[in-house]
């Protein structure tokens, strides 16, 4: 009878499951991507995250064996989000905190061939700084009008060249390299985070559509409570304003006085001697609360 053969583990690769298992521990465990992230900007969010995370490198096999005997079962929902171009970050903070300063940490980057436009990508028109040559067959594959004028390539109408969720092609990553046009964004970007013991999926910040998501929900608070007349530092301003123009018209009905001449004449534009003045209406006490 042959003997299984155990498999050998290095003593290297069982330090650095001890040291992932260990960091597990901590408050915020998250896998990152830093697929196709250059190597020097990668050492520098290392580095300004040096306070607030910890980032590893480290095999999927590792990983994947780290996360299963590291104590914490929970852990094992992030099996599924590790991949070969995957990291491990480890923090005593909020996930969504760390996520935030990564959604800040990124820098500009030029288009590649294969990668998917984040949205529509239009090239206005106007004039390049492209010399008459074989650019303009190439603009013109791309569904560009080029002409030239004053010596240049110009472009002579607005053109979406790729749309939302569109692979770029070889022909677009040149021509947006040549005109200048850099519509990606290149960082760690956050893919899966476990905290307090569940793992969530939905991890990446967008500051910018959370923001515009408070303004709107902010303006219509405020306008809901102008109505029922909740008096704050926000809405004292608007309460205001709406009491002096209801007491204008209450001071109306009381003296009788009718409405401003350049209303009338805006509401029916007739001739002011042919204007019949009419006795003013009494209003109830119920009309007169509704408008309050």
């Amino acid at each position: 009878m042959v003997a299984q053969q155990e498999t050998h583990v290095s003593e290297a690769k069982k330090q650095k499951v001890k040291e992932l298992a260990a960091q597990m521990k901590r408050k915020t465990v998250m896998i990152i991507s830093i697929k196709s992230l250059p190597s020097a900007q990668f050492q520098d969010i290392k580095k300004k995250l040096r306070s607030k995370a910890k980032i590893q490198v480290a095999k999927k096999s590792l990983v994947d064996f780290a996360l299963d005997h590291c104590g914490i079962k929970e852990l094992h929902g992030l099996v599924p989000y590790v991949d070969d171009s995957t990291a491990l970050l480890f923090s005593d903070a909020d996930a969504f905190e760390i996520s935030g300063i990564l959604a800040d940490e990124k820098s500009p980057a030029k288009a590649k061939a294969g990668q998917i436009a984040p949205n529509d990508i239009e090239v206005k028109a106007g004039p390049t700084e492209l010399i008459p040559g074989p650019d303009i067959s190439a603009l013109s594959a791309v569904g560009l009008i080029p002409k030239v004028e004053n010596g240049k390539i110009a472009v002579m109408q607005d053109k979406v060249i790729a749309k939302e969720g569109d692979e770029i092609t070889e022909a677009l990553a040149s021509i947006m390299g040549k005109l200048d046009i850099i519509p990606f964004e290149v960082g760690v970007e956050p893919v899966a985070a476990y905290m307090g013991g569940k793992v969530y999926a939905d991890i990446k910040v967008d500051k910018v559509d959370a923001l515009a998501r408070l303004e709107e929900s902010f303006g219509r608070a405020i306008a809901f409570s102008v109505e029922l007349g909740i008096m704050n530092d926000s809405t004292v301003d608007f309460i205001l304003a709406k009491a002096n123009a209801h007491e204008g018209v209450v001071t109306r009905i009381i003296t009788g006085e009718p409405e401003p001449v350049a209303a009338v004449v805006e509401e029916a534009p007739v001739a002011v001697e042919e204007t019949k003045t009419e006795e003013p209406k009494q209003e109830s006490a119920a009309g007169l609360a509704s408008l309050f």
